[in-house]
C-alpha cells in the first residue's frame, strides 16, 4: 500500500467571502494566517518581538474572537427561541388530540 504525504496548499488563500457581521471589504482573520504569522525582530538594543506589531496582531486576533463569540450567542438566542416555539406548538397538538379524543 503506497501512503501518499498530505500536502498543505500554503500560496492557496480561501474565497473571499462577505459574512454577515462584516462587511464585503473586511477579510476575517483565518487560522492558516495565525499559524504563519512572522514578526520582525526588535529594534537594536532589545531582544525578542517588536513589541508594537505583535499588540497590533492580537487586537485583530482579539476582535475576530469577539465576533464569533457575538455571533454564536446570537445563534444561541436564535436556536433558543425555536426550540421553544416548537415545544408551544407540540403541547397546543398534543392538548387538540387529546380534546378530539376526548369528544369521541
Amino acid at each position: 500500500m503506497r501512503i501518499i504525504p498530505f500536502r498543505r496548499r500554503r500560496n492557496r488563500r480561501p474565497e473571499r467571502r462577505a459574512t454577515c457581521y462584516r462587511s464585503a471589504v473586511y477579510r476575517p482573520l483565518r487560522p492558516w494566517q495565525v499559524r504563519e504569522r512572522t514578526f520582525s525582530s526588535a529594534p537594536l538594543g532589545r531582544r525578542g518581538l517588536d513589541p508594537e506589531q505583535v499588540r497590533e496582531f492580537l487586537d485583530l486576533v482579539a476582535g475576530d474572537l469577539a465576533t464569533v463569540y457575538d455571533a454564536l450567542a446570537e445563534s444561541r438566542r436564535e436556536t433558543d427561541w425555536v426550540k421553544d416555539a416548537l415545544r408551544c406548538w407540540q403541547s397546543e397538538q398534543a392538548r387538540a388530540r387529546a380534546e378530539r379524543e376526548q369528544e369521541r
